[in-house]
C-alpha cells in the first residue's frame, strides 16, 4: 500500500470513532487525562501523578494499571515506578486502580499497523507516528498484545522519577541546599552534610502542589536496585493466603445472583420459549430476555448461584436455526470457496512471485494446504461480572481487560455518561484475550436494569462458557514455494483464508463503526517474518461467519506460526538443506533472529546423533517484538510421542524481570502445546460439541516436558513475554515429528494423526 492510502485510512478511523460517538475521551490530543486519583484520595493523602500516591503516614501507593492474571505484570509495572522513586518493593502498596482514560494503551496501536516489527522505513515510521494521537483520542486502557512492558517502561519510570524529583526539591527548598546534595532511599530523604531525614510522607503534601519536573533524568542501567532483579511478586502474598479477590470473590451487601442461558447457535434467538419450570426452581425470582450485539438468550435471577443455574437447566426454549454451515468440513470448505472466489489482500509482496512460479519445473515446487481449526479460551476462572445500578451510577466488578471499553459500551445499556461508570478490575484467573470481550459484562449490566438497585453477580457454568465462547477463529492455509537443491526457497507464496478477528470484535463491541483496511492479525505469523527471499507474497482472505472470533493467546501468530514455520521446514527438506542452516541463511541479515537460533541450537545440542526414536524439531517466529527460537525434542513410546525437552531462547533487547520472563515462556510454550496435543472446537448442527474439560483438555502435569528458556539481550527495542513462547512450541513439535516419523502433519491438532503419551 502507498503510504497516502495508508495515511488516509489512519485518518478515516480516527474520524469515524470521533463523529460516530465512540471515542474514548473529551480531550484534544494535545491536552492531559486528567488525575483519576485526584477523586478518592483520603485524608492525608496526595497524588503526584496517576500513578503515586502518598500519605503523611509515608504510606506509598503505586497504580498498575493492567490486569494481573498470573502473568506477573503488577510486580514488574511497580518495580518502574519504585526503581525511579527509590522505595523497595515490600514499602509499597500496588493497586490496578479504577478504568480511566489517562491509562490508555499506546503502544497497541503503534505496533498494530500492517508492518513487521522490524520495519523501520519511511512509511512504517509515519503510520506509527499517526497513531499516537488516535491512541490518545481513543483511550482503550487494554491489557493485551504483550504490550503492557513495551508501552509503559518509560511512562512509568518517569513517574517515579518525577515524584522523586519534586520530593527532593521539597526537602532542599525546607533546608535551603542543593537538591543535587540530597540522597534518598527507602522512602526517605537525607541530608548528608547534617545529618537531617525526612520521609517522603513529611514532603508529600508540599511536594505534590509543586510543578512536575521539565527535565527528567531516569537511573542509567548499571544503577538498577530493582530492575533486570526478580524480587517476590506482589500479587502472591494475597493468593497464597486466600485474601486474593477475583471476580467470583466478589461479595456486596444485599446481593442477588445470576447466570445466563445463551442461544446455542450464533446469531440464532428464541422462537418460544416457557420458563414456567425455571420459576419453579427454589430461589428464582425472575428470567430476563437478553438481546445484545453479542448473543441472545435469558438471564436468570436467583437468591444463589445454584438456583440460578438449576433454573437455567429448567428453562425450555426452542432456538432458531443457524445461519452458517453446520457441521466442521462444511465450514473448512466453504472458507476454501470463498478463497478461490477472492484472492484477498497482501500484506507483503517482495519480488514477482507469479513470474517465478510461471517457469518452475514440477521437481521444484511445493504446493500444500495447512489447517487450524477454531480454539477456546477456557480460562481457570469461568467468565464473570458483577453489576450495580443505582442512583444514576452503574458500578461493575469484573476481571477484565478493557475497563474503559466497558466504560463506554456500558453507559449506553443504562444511558449514563460514561463517567458514571465505575469499573473496578479484579484479579483475573485467566484472560488469554477472551477478558478483552464485553459480552459477559453486558448480560450482568442488563440484569442489574432488573434488580431495583440491588447487585448482581452473575456467573457462567463451564459448559455456557465453553460453547459461548469468542474463539481463536479456524484458518486454511494455501502454501507455494519454488526452491532449489541445495540452495532454498526461489519464491513463497502464502494465502491465509481466516475470519477476522477485528470485524467479529468490533461488530458486537462498536456495531456502528466499521473497521478500514487489512486485517493484520490473519496474516502475523507470516508477512512480518524475518526471512530474506526474492520472491516472497503474503495474503489473506476473510472467510466470515456468525461464529464470534476473538483475541486468543498470540493471536494469527499461533496459527500462522504452525503453517509458516512447518512449510519452511517442508523447504528445506526438499532443498536437502539442515532446517537450522538454511533458517540462519534466510536471516542473515536480522542477527536478533539468527542470536536466537545460535542460542538454542547451542542449548539442545543441535546437530548431535539422536538415538532411534527421537526426533527434533526447530521453529523460530518472531512476534509481539520479540524473536523466539525454540527445539523440542520427543521420544516414541510404543507408537505413541513423548515430549521430553523444550529449549527456547529469546530476544528481548531489555529484560525487566528475568524469573517472570522465564515463567511466561514456559506458561506460553505449555498453551500452545495443549492446543497442538488435543483442543479444537468442532461444530455440528450449527452448535459447539466441546462442552467442558473432558471433552476440551489441557496438557495434564505428566505430559509436560523440561522447558529451558535463556534470554538475549542486544536489540535495540524492548519486546513483549506475554504470548511469545505460544507461536513456535506448535510447528517445533510438529517438526520434530515428522523428524522421526516421516509424517507431515498439516491439520491441527496433531493428536487427530498421531497419538501423544
Amino acid at each position: 500500500m502507498g503510504i497516502a492510502k495508508i495515511a488516509r485510512r489512519t485518518f478515516l478511523i480516527g474520524s469515524a470513532a470521533i463523529a460516530g460517538g465512540v471515542a474514548f475521551g473529551y480531550y484534544y490530543v494535545s491536552q492531559p487525562y486528567p488525575n483519576p486519583l485526584e477523586k478518592d484520595l483520603e485524608e492525608g493523602e496526595v497524588t503526584f501523578n496517576p500513578f503515586v500516591k502518598i500519605t503523611d503516614e509515608n504510606a506509598i501507593t503505586i497504580i498498575a494499571p493492567r490486569a494481573e492474571m498470573g502473568q506477573g505484570i503488577r510486580t514488574t509495572l511497580a518495580a518502574l515506578v519504585a526503581e525511579e522513586l527509590d522505595v523497595s518493593l515490600d514499602e509499597v502498596n500496588v493497586e490496578h486502580g479504577i478504568g480511566a482514560w489517562v491509562y490508555y494503551n499506546e503502544a497497541a496501536f503503534t505496533d498494530g499497523g500492517p508492518f513487521a516489527f522490524f520495519d523501520e522505513s519511511f512509511t512504517a515510521r509515519t503510520v506509527r507516528s499517526a497513531m499516537k494521537p488516535l491512541a490518545k483520542v481513543l483511550a482503550i486502557q487494554a491489557t493485551g498484545g504483550s504490550t503492557s512492558i513495551r508501552d509503559y517502561y518509560e511512562k512509568l519510570r518517569m513517574a517515579g522519577a518525577s515524584a522523586r524529583q519534586m520530593l527532593l526539591e521539597s526537602a532542599a527548598e525546607n533546608w535551603q541546599v542543593d537538591a543535587q546534595t540530597l540522597q534518598t532511599g527507602g522512602g526517605k530523604i537525607t541530608n548528608p552534610a547534617t545529618g537531617e531525614i525526612l520521609t517522603y510522607g513529611e514532603l508529600a503534601s508540599a511536594a505534590a502542589k509543586r510543578s512536575a519536573p521539565a527535565n527528567i533524568v531516569l537511573k542509567d542501567k548499571k544503577d538498577w536496585k530493582l530492575l533486570g532483579k526478580s524480587p517476590p511478586r506482589v500479587d502472591l502474598p494475597d493468593k497464597v493466603t486466600g485474601r486474593a479477590v477475583f471476580g467470583t470473590d466478589v461479595e456486596l451487601p444485599d446481593m442477588v445472583y445470576g447466570t445466563v442461558k445463551i442461544s446455542p447457535r450464533f446469531g440464532a434467538k428464541a422462537r418460544s420459549f416457557d420458563e414456567s419450570a425455571a420459576l419453579k426452581v427454589p430461589g428464582v425470582t425472575k428470567i430476563v430476555p437478553l438481546e445484545t450485539s453479542a448473543g441472545s438468550g435469558f438471564g436468570i435471577i436467583a437468591t444463589n448461584t445454584w438456583a440460578a443455574f438449576k433454573g437455567a437447566e429448567a428453562l425450555e426454549v426452542e432456538w432458531e436455526e443457524a445461519q452458517y454451515p453446520k457441521f466442521n468440513s462444511a465450514l473448512f470448505d466453504k472458507m476454501r470457496e470463498i478463497m478461490k472466489e477472492d484472492p484477498g489482500s497482501s500484506l507483503r509482496d517482495d519480488g514477482d512471485t507469479e513470474l517465478s512460479f510461471a517457469d518452475a519445473p514440477r521437481d521444484e515446487m511445493l504446493e500444500v494446504e495447512y489447517t487450524a481449526p477454531y480454539l477456546a479460551h477456557t480460562t481457570m476462572e469461568p467468565m464473570n461480572a458483577t453489576a450495580q445500578f443505582k442512583d444514576g451510577v452503574l458500578e461493575i466488578w469484573a476481571p477484565n481487560q478493557m475497563p474503559t471499553v466497558i466504560q463506554q459500551t456500558a453507559s449506553g445499556l443504562v444511558d449514563v455518561d460514561a463517567d458514571d461508570v465505575i469499573v473496578h478490575t479484579t484479579y483475573l484467573g485467566g484472560g488469554f484475550g477472551r477478558r478483552a470481550e464485553v459480552d459477559y459484562v453486558g448480560y450482568a449490566v442488563e440484569m442489574a436494569k432488573q434488580t431495583d438497585g440491588m447487585p448482581i453477580k452473575v456467573t457462567w457454568t463451564r459448559e455456557e462458557d465453553v460453547t459461548h465462547d469468542t474463539y481463536r477463529p479456524a484458518a486454511v492455509g494455501k502454501m507455494r514455494a519454488r526452491f532449489k537443491k541445495g540452495e532454498g526457497p526461489q519464491s513463497v507464496d502464502i494465502h491465509i483464508g481466516s475470519p477476522s478477528i477485528i470485524k467479529s470484535f468490533m461488530g458486537r463491541t462498536f456495531p456502528s463503526l466499521s473497521p478500514a483496511g487489512p486485517d493484520r492479525t490473519m496474516q502475523e505469523g507470516c508477512f512480518d517474518q524475518p526471512y530474506t527471499i526474492e520472491n516472497y507474497k503474503v495474503r489473506g482472505t476473510q472467510t466470515n461467519f456468525p461464529i464470534p472470533v476473538g483475541f486468543w493467546r498470540s493471536v494469527g501468530n499461533s496459527f500462522n506460526g504452525f503453517f509458516h514455520e512447518c512449510f519452511m521446514d517442508e523447504i528445506a527438506k526438499a532443498s536437502e538443506l539442515d532446517p537450522l542452516d538454511m533458517r540462519l541463511k534466510l536471516m542473515a541479515d536480522y542477527p536478533a533472529a539468527t542470536g536466537a537460533l545460535n542460542k538454542v541450537a547451542q542449548m539442545s545440542e543441535w546437530g548431535k546423533p539422536r538415538e532411534d526414536g527421537v526426533g527434533m524439531g526447530i521453529a523460530h517466529v518472531l512476534s509481539f517484538g520479540s524473536w523466539v527460537a525454540e527445539v523440542i525434542k520427543i521420544r516414541l513410546v510404543d507408537d505413541e510421542v513423548r515430549i521430553e525437552n523444550v529449549w527456547a531462547a529469546v530476544e528481548l533487547g531489555t529484560v525487566f524481570d528475568p524469573s517472570i520472563v522465564k515463567a511466561q515462556l514456559m506458561s506460553g510454550i505449555v498453551f500452545g502445546l495443549s492446543s497442538a496435543m488435543g483442543q479444537e472446537i468442532t461444530f455440528e448442527k450449527g452448535e459447539v460439541m466441546e462442552n467442558n474439560f473432558d471433552t476440551y483438555d489441557a496438557m495434564r502435569i505428566n505430559q509436560c516436558p523440561k522447558i529451558d528458556v535463556e534470554i538475549l539481550e542486544t536489540y535495540k527495542k524492548v519486546g513483549g513475554v506475554g504470548e511469545v513462547g505460544t507461536p513456535p512450541s506448535i510447528p517445533a513439535l510438529a517438526n520434530a515429528i515428522f523428524d522421526v516419523t516421516g509424517q507431515r502433519i498439516r491439520n491441527m491438532p496433531l493428536s487427530n494423526s498421531i497419538n501423544f503419551a
